[in-house]
């Protein structure tokens, strides 16, 4: 175990408050991730002191849970939570205490605590105490309540989630006692609020291990709040891109793009499966919180329509066929149903709905065009996360296809970022035209503006040497004298599989 180095300011709030006679500790999971040498999020105090008698020593609190004992102390605008040592009382809605009783005894305020790796106290006098094994838990890598499981859960069942998350994040396996109490308190979860369960599954999507929502799976919490990841489990792809079912396919994608992620923030050699896909490192280390849920969101559900599109030819093979589509409808459903807000769900689901472009046929190689004319329907915006996804989707296929495929989506990334850089025309707003120029063409304003400046659009992305005012107004002076039944020709649309 590490040793633990209290941040000044925490060392001086514990010093207050013991210099006025009564006990202090950091406590919880800052005492947790300072033994396994990772850095806290956040330093919660606890004390003997009452709350009134801990506003007393400090010039600035906040009242933040004054009914529950905890008050904030901001030292040069930063908080600190300080909780008073409570017994909480009986459990009303399987989450929150009807009320709470202080003690003076800190080893019941450790009690009552979800997990014995999280029921560890420090100061600098005392040192770590630990009263319920857990740094031997840490030691052997468990996961395991504080005393019986079964109450535990019947106090918060938020804790179920907590369990599955914490063994995400850290690697460790649940304890067998507390993996069974999990199990046969599955149900009791329905009664948490959806925005609190998205914050548990957020981050164990976001955490080093997400395979590790097999675990929640397998002891029935996602037919709780995800059962459509449960049918896509039970979905079989008998078709020779695949050699996963849906689920495990996806479960091997989350996998594949949490251990790239890893490895671009490291820099370490993951043995990328061609040297050039190396490219995609730097978008990984800096993507911001926000767009890694959402790609994390994406590749969970990119999926997520193929049990209910499934369809089997006459040779026995399976297809898919609009799944995409479908999967971009069923995912905003999903996301509604979590409480995300607008944008990640229109993030995610463009990208779950975007998923399947291919950028050229079997074999062959990835013409320019065909990249504007993706670029131009997918939006330039969603590129950097639309190729992490194919990246992660191509490399949880079957292995013999892959090395053709990850050719075609390099060659389509490096071709993406060269007309991104040439500033080539794939989007109405990169015309040389618009519609006061077409009006003063003698067009009439509404619906045929929108059309002609589509034609110029496709004709501009066939050939962007002519994204210039002059041939473009030619250009649209004959569509104009066209017969509106005769759009001009199309180049090939983008192939899908």
């Amino acid at each position: 175990m590490k040793t633990i180095f209290l941040p000044d300011k925490v060392n001086t709030i514990i010093r207050t408050l013991q210099a006025a006679g009564h006990e202090a500790y950091a406590v919880g999971g800052c005492v947790r991730d300072s033994l396994l040498g990772r850095i806290p999020e956040d330093w919660d105090i606890t004390t003997s002191a009452k709350p009134e008698e801990v506003k007393a020593l400090f010039a600035h609190t906040v009242d933040t849970g004054i009914a529950h004992g905890t008050v904030t102390i901001m030292l040069d605008h930063e908080g600190f939570e300080v909780t008073t040592y409570r017994i909480d009382g009986e459990y009303e809605d399987a989450r929150h205490p009807k009320q709470v009783e202080f003690t003076p005894l800190l080893s019941l305020d450790l009690q009552r605590r979800d997990f014995t790796i999280n029921a560890m106290a420090y100061n600098d006098k005392e040192g770590v105490i630990d009263l319920f094994g857990g740094i031997k838990d840490m030691q052997n890598r468990v996961i395991r309540c504080v005393g019986d499981a079964n109450e535990r859960f019947d106090e918060d069942a938020l804790r179920i989630m907590r369990a599955v998350r914490f063994c995400a994040q850290l690697d460790f396996a649940i304890a067998p006692d507390t993996l069974a109490a999990i199990a046969s308190h599955a149900e009791e979860l329905s009664r948490i609020s959806a925005e609190r369960i998205r914050v548990e599954l957020t981050k164990l999507l976001l955490s080093e291990h997400p395979e590790r929502l097999l675990t929640a799976q397998e002891t029935r919490l996602t037919a709780v709040f995800l059962p459509e990841f449960d049918r896509m489990l039970a979905t079989t792809q008998e078709n020779p891109h695949h050699i996963y079912d849906v689920g495990m396919h996806t479960i091997h994608a989350l996998s594949y793009i949490a251990a790239r992620t890893n490895t671009a923030k490291t820099g370490a050699d993951a043995n990328p499966p061609l040297p050039s896909l190396a490219d995609s490192d730097h978008t990984l280390a800096s993507l911001s919180k926000k767009d890694q849920t959402v790609l994390r969101y994406a590749i969970l559900l990119h999926d997520c329509a193929k049990p209910e599109t499934k369809s089997t030819d006459s040779d026995g093979r399976a297809h898919f066929y609009g799944h995409d589509c479908h999967g971009a409808d069923l995912a905003e459903k999903i996301l509604r149903r979590l409480k995300f807000d607008n944008d990640t769900i229109r993030a995610v689901s463009h990208l779950v709905g975007m998923h399947d472009t291919r950028y050229a046929d079997s074999g062959k190689s990835v013409r320019a065009r065909t990249v504007r004319r993706a670029i131009s329907r997918i939006g330039a915006e969603y590129l950097p996360l639309l190729f992490l996804l194919q990246e992660a989707d191509l490399n949880a296929q079957n292995p013999a296809l892959l090395p053709d495929k990850l050719r075609q989506l390099d060659e389509a990334r490096r071709m993406a970022e060269k007309i991104l850089s040439e500033k080539q025309c794939v989007c109405l707003k990169d015309l040389a035209v618009n519609g006061s120029d077409l009006i003063a063409l003698g067009v009439k304003p509404g619906r045929e503006i929108g059309r002609i400046l589509a034609e110029l659009l496709d004709y501009v992305i066939e050939y962007p040497e002519k994204n210039n005012r002059e041939e473009l107004l030619a250009q649209a002076d004959q569509i104009m004298r066209m017969p509106p039944k005769m759009p001009l020709p199309k180049p090939n649309p983008i192939q899908y599989m």
